[in-house]
């Protein structure tokens, strides 16, 4: 999560932690984003899929009727108030595949809450790929956090402004995980991406199936400035938005995959089980780290003073 950082982030050491849960200080002003063009990914052929139900492949974890699924499936709400946070989950676990999700983020006054959407799988040491939205007062923006867990291990904390406004209307956020690489993108166009590098000793997620979850709660301890700016309940209650769930997916159940040995499902052609980045892709993964990012682990070196992870120097 939260060296090389622009100066206005100051960042505190901190030690491994599970995400959602406990973050080390972040202190950001505002920036100001270009508005620039930014060109869909490329990626080596299209899949049509429909989207998915919420009712079918998900179930509402906690929050007490804080959170709801509409129109007939389609539309899922999760809100925040004094009280309590509201959460979901997926029925279906998953190992290998191309998740996307619409969502439409907390609007106004959103400091001190954090939406997570992630993967993850159960057990003391489990893997985990995190999209994390921190909050921030009217008219700043929000900080997009990324980390991948490993056989419990994280500390891979990349993080990021966007070149919109998250909370006026509903924007792509994308997974991408086989068995070489993981792909952070959003509306197409890849932010991150993280290799298997396992021929270096460098642990990856590959044997445990993870749920989709997703959540909406309070953290205002350390989400916005540092915890140093505190949720606004005159504001309550807060709701984030989902739609056009989609997933061409690996399912896991009963100790096997639905792909078989390593095989697409047979509604797909399988091409996300390899695919990879092109050359543009990687131009405008280059131009969103570039322009966008504000927190890169692998150029902390106050940090990690013993050196820096091994796949910073081998990616």
């Amino acid at each position: 999560m939260p060296s090389q950082l622009l100066s206005f982030i100051t960042i505190l050491p901190f030690p491994d932690f599970t995400p959602h849960k406990t973050f080390t200080d972040i202190s950001m002003a505002s920036s100001t984003s270009m508005l620039l063009f930014v060109p869909f990914l490329l990626i080596s052929s299209v899949m049509v899929a429909s989207a998915g139900n919420f009712n079918q492949d998900f179930k509402i974890t906690w929050g007490d009727g804080r959170a709801n699924i509409l129109n007939d499936g389609q539309l899922l709400t999760l809100s925040l108030d004094k009280t309590s946070g509201s959460g979901f989950e997926s029925k279906n676990e998953y190992l290998f595949g191309k998740i996307d999700m619409q969502l439409k983020l907390v609007a106004g006054n959103s400091a001190g809450t954090v939406t997570a959407y992630y993967l993850k799988s159960e057990g003391s040491t489990w893997d985990e790929i995190d999209f994390e939205f921190l909050g921030n007062l009217s008219g700043n923006p929000y900080t997009l956090h990324t980390n991948v867990f490993s056989q419990g291990k994280g500390n891979r904390e990349q993080q990021f402004h966007l070149w919109f406004d998250p909370t006026a209307d509903f924007h792509t956020y994308s997974i991408l995980w086989n068995p070489q690489r993981i792909v952070f993108s959003v509306d197409g166009t890849p932010i991150r991406e993280f290799k298997n590098q396992e021929s270096n000793g460098v642990s990856f997620p590959k044997s445990q199936a993870m749920r989709i979850h997703s959540s909406l709660w309070n953290a205002d301890d350390w989400a916005t400035m540092g915890g140093r700016v505190k949720t606004d309940w005159n504001a309550a209650p807060f709701t984030a938005s989902y739609r056009n769930f989609n997933a061409e997916a690996c399912v896991w159940a009963s100790g096997s995959s639905s792909c078989g040995s390593r095989s697409a499902p047979a509604s797909t052609n399988g091409d996300w089980l390899s695919q990879e980045l092109d050359s543009a892709s990687y131009e405008k993964l280059s131009w969103v780290q570039k322009n966008y990012m504000i927190y890169n682990y692998c150029t902390d070196v106050n940090r990690f003073p013993q050196g820096l992870p091994v796949e910073c120097s081998t990616s």
